[in-house]
């Protein structure tokens, strides 16, 4: 396993490549949330720069645009391809991200998709489900893998979506503090629901909810309940070998110090395996 980060796509690229490079960090998954920037020019932009500085984009982490209320009671509503009035736009917004990605030469694209239902037999699921199989057929045709970002579903939930839809090229990127943050499931014991299908994961720590409308709190790592040797030593153990990517939803030089400080544990962390 690999130690990655988490970078703004932008078009002084050069810049975020360059941090990686001073912190000694090889990965990254790249994240974009505005579609006009999903460009030919830039693209080259990225794939030259990466190339010159030996940085391996291992996925695109593609938003959408519309309304976004991350709590549990706007978070239904507006939030991914679940909500019905966002749906197809947010659809399109998704293929033209699995496009660019192409364009990087990038194998796997994630997303949030929403709210998933948690009762099979709600009226507006089978629409989801044939929305992530339209999705899902649009980067499989790029020679993709189109993966579900945890956290606003439960670990059955989500694989049940995924068995659903009948593809073989959706899957699981991990973010093991979102579980705790929406209070969903122990992301250790997720695994064995869904680790079959974790081709990425979010080095990223967190609180469980404290009540029933705000979600938890995210952490520095090794502040929160993410017990990240066991979680390391269980990806190991079901032959994981993808990147570990840092995630830290701060800015400044704090999250600088924080990102050097959760390379240094997941540094001690694989040592050991």
């Amino acid at each position: 396993m690999k130690i990655g980060v988490l970078v703004p796509l932008r078009q002084e690229i050069e810049q975020e490549f360059d941090k990686m490079r001073v912190m000694g960090i090889e990965t990254c998954q790249l994240c974009g949330w505005d579609k006009t920037a999903f460009t030919e020019a830039l693209a080259h932009r990225v794939k030259t720069a990466a190339t010159e500085r030996g940085i391996e984009i291992t996925a695109f982490w593609c938003g959408w645009e519309g309304p976004a209320v991350w709590n549990f009671t706007g978070g239904p509503l507006t939030l991914g391809i679940v909500p019905a009035a966002y749906r197809h736009e947010r659809m399109k917004t998704l293929c033209l991200g699995s496009d660019f990605a192409k364009q990087l030469g990038v194998p796997d694209v994630i997303t949030h998709i929403g709210f998933v239902p948690e009762n099979p037999s709600d009226s507006g699921y089978p629409e989801l489900v044939e929305a992530v199989r339209f999705i899902g057929r649009h980067c499989e045709r790029n020679g993709q893998y189109f993966l579900f970002e945890t956290g606003q579903e439960t670990p059955v939930t989500l694989r049940r979506l995924i068995e659903d839809t009948g593809l073989t090229n959706l899957g699981i990127n991990l973010d093991p503090a979102n579980l705790l943050m929406y209070g969903k499931a122990n992301p250790i014991d997720a695994l064995d629901i869904f680790g079959s299908h974790v081709r990425g994961v979010h080095a990223k720590d967190g609180e469980y909810p404290v009540n029933g409308r705000e979600l938890g709190v995210e952490k520095a790592m090794g502040q929160g309940r993410v017990h990240f040797d066991r979680l390391v030593a269980k990806l190991h153990r079901i032959g994981y070998t993808g990147a570990l990517t840092i995630e830290r939803e701060i800015d400044g030089e704090e999250q600088i110090q924080d990102i050097k400080a959760a390379k240094t544990l997941l540094s001690g962390i694989l040592a050991s395996l």
